[in-house]
């Protein structure tokens, strides 16, 4: 199978291309409130942190030939757009040595890992992820962002992707394209997070550590697929649909988008933004706006590639260590299911925690906020030795 890169020039950060909407933004003029940065997490945000400086994002497309989807079909070309920090690190025999991957969200893209929370608290001199000691890989996921995905041009004739794909499409940028065959870190968030379990499973060899957020190993199901669900009903209903073969976008589904920020929000946070009818009805209808600037293809995609995840029957194959961070506000991944409890000791050398609520949490959306979850990346980073002979 052939691969080519298609290299672009490399990008001090206030320079980084935001990739997808402004959600945040769009809250904060709404309600003047701040809600978390990955209410719509798909865009680094150009604004100054300590340690930009040292920080340059190099950014460019993967091309996987004659790709083979789980679901029987082939396309020719597969494009992945990725971005990096850092310099790769090979040992005497050749072999990576430093090389992170970074796995994002649902509604995101790479750059979310570049929001400023995410380079002040993970990729600034002295983080755990200090860019002047790892190579930081960030693609954005198959069907998102600069990767193909079905509003290219295929729609609803665009192969029926899961998880698997998007796993293996990330693992061809890093094999074929890049040349990295050993993993120090993976770390995934929410979507992300899951394939981090997949990763551990598919590739047991391949990473020293694996860290999945805000994620659980079992198939979407309850409230977790019921929230999804409505977004996909809304679309296939409606009136504009037209099977995916639009001229215009269809709007009507769009006001049931508010349900992705309910659902990911802690409530406190939520009353915060919205205090009274007036202003909640004004984020409303702020939310069905920012709902509009992805293409609908791409969004029925999105929550349908789950079809294929679940973890929970291979659990033991992982041979990394593996730590799980959960929040105990995450409406998504609900911690009174009792199904970390129940699961992570499956892992061999797998370990968990649930963070309690408190001031610094925001449900799902903790995600986005490293400064409450990275003292667990390091202690994982602390307790796992570098790939050696």
């Amino acid at each position: 199978m052939r691969a080519d890169i298609e290299a672009r020039p490399a990008a001090t950060l206030p320079e980084t291309p935001i990739v997808t909407s402004r959600l945040l933004s769009l809250l904060l003029a709404a309600c003047c409130a701040a809600l978390p940065a990955f209410a719509h997490a798909g865009e680094a945000d150009p604004a100054a942190v300590p340690g930009d400086a040292e920080l340059h994002v190099q950014t460019a497309d993967f091309i996987a030939h004659d790709f083979h989807f789980s679901d029987g079909t082939t396309l020719p070309q597969v494009r992945i757009h990725y971005a990096t920090l850092g310099t790769l690190h090979r040992d005497a025999q050749g072999r990576p040595t430093n090389a992170v991957l970074l796995l994002h969200g649902t509604t995101g893209t790479g750059a979310a890992f570049l929001a400023p929370d995410m380079r002040r608290e993970l990729f600034a001199p002295g983080a755990p992820l200090d860019a002047r000691r790892y190579f930081v890989v960030m693609p954005d996921g198959l069907g998102r962002g600069g990767s193909t995905k079905p509003s290219d041009g295929l729609r609803m004739h665009f192969p029926h992707y899961g998880y698997t794909d998007v796993v293996e499409a990330n693992h061809e940028l890093l094999v074929d394209g890049l040349k990295i065959d050993h993993l120090r870190l993976v770390l995934g968030t929410s979507m992300g997070g899951m394939q981090t379990w997949m990763w551990g499973e598919r590739y047991p060899d391949m990473a020293d550590a694996l860290m999945p957020i805000a994620s659980q190993p079992i198939p979407l199901a309850g409230r977790n697929w019921l929230w999804r669900q409505m977004v996909v009903g809304a679309i296939r209903n409606d009136p504009g649909w037209q099977n995916g073969d639009y001229a215009t976008e269809p709007t009507q589904w769009t006001r049931v988008w508010p349900i992705f920020t309910i659902i990911t929000n802690n409530p406190a946070r939520l009353q915060t933004a919205a205090p009274d009818r007036a202003s909640a009805t004004t984020l409303y209808d702020t939310l069905v706006a920012a709902g509009g600037k992805d293409d609908a293809n791409d969004v029925l995609y999105w929550f349908e590639s789950s079809w294929d995840y679940d973890p929970g029957p291979q659990l033991g194959r992982i041979r990394a260590p593996l730590f799980a961070v959960n929040f105990q506000d995450d409406l998504i991944n609900a911690a009174d299911l009792g199904v970390m409890q129940r699961l992570v000791p499956r892992v061999p050398h797998g370990r968990f925690v649930e963070v309690p609520e408190g001031p610094h949490s925001y449900g799902h959306q903790t995600l986005a906020h490293p400064e409450v979850w990275k003292k667990y990346l390091v202690q994982l980073l602390d307790g796992t030795a570098p790939h050696a002979d």
